[in-house]
């Protein structure tokens, strides 16, 4: 089904939602470090890369990023967001943007998640994806 990991639009490059209308095939990685050096502007708490591939089959990376207020915690999605829109990096769903303690952008081969501080520690995506490679730029 299209839209779904694993799904026709999945098929082009091996990196289908990193390709540009008309351009070229962005890398999955390439896709994590602008997503990352966006979220840093705005300056989170915390921010970390997990690369989840080979662990599981619908994406290569996490974005985990925290900030102490819901205004900062959309911010963060929203500099992610305008980031990779400017590369034409098509996103697949959003959610949480309302409340802003927990915003999920989702671009299938990365999956960004920005928490409101006290969120992020009681989820705790990193020990729940505790085999994966962490790369820790902020916190």
């Amino acid at each position: 089904m299209a839209g779904q990991p694993g799904g026709p639009d999945r098929q082009i490059a091996g990196l289908p939602n990193c390709q540009p209308e008309g351009g070229s095939v962005i890398d999955s990685n390439e896709v994590v470090k602008l997503a990352a050096e966006a979220a840093a502007t705005v300056k989170p708490s915390y921010l970390a890369i997990l690369d989840l591939r080979g662990l599981c089959t619908f994406t290569d990376h996490f974005l985990i990023a925290s900030a102490s207020s819901a205004r900062q915690v959309r911010a963060i999605a929203e500099k992610i967001e305008e980031q990779l829109a400017r590369a034409k990096v098509r996103m697949s769903h959003r959610e949480g943007m309302g409340e802003a303690q927990w915003i999920l952008l989702d671009y299938h081969d990365l999956v960004v998640h920005i928490f409101a501080d006290q969120t992020r520690e009681f989820y705790d995506l990193e020990r729940l994806w505790g085999d994966a490679p962490r790369q820790r730029l902020i916190g």
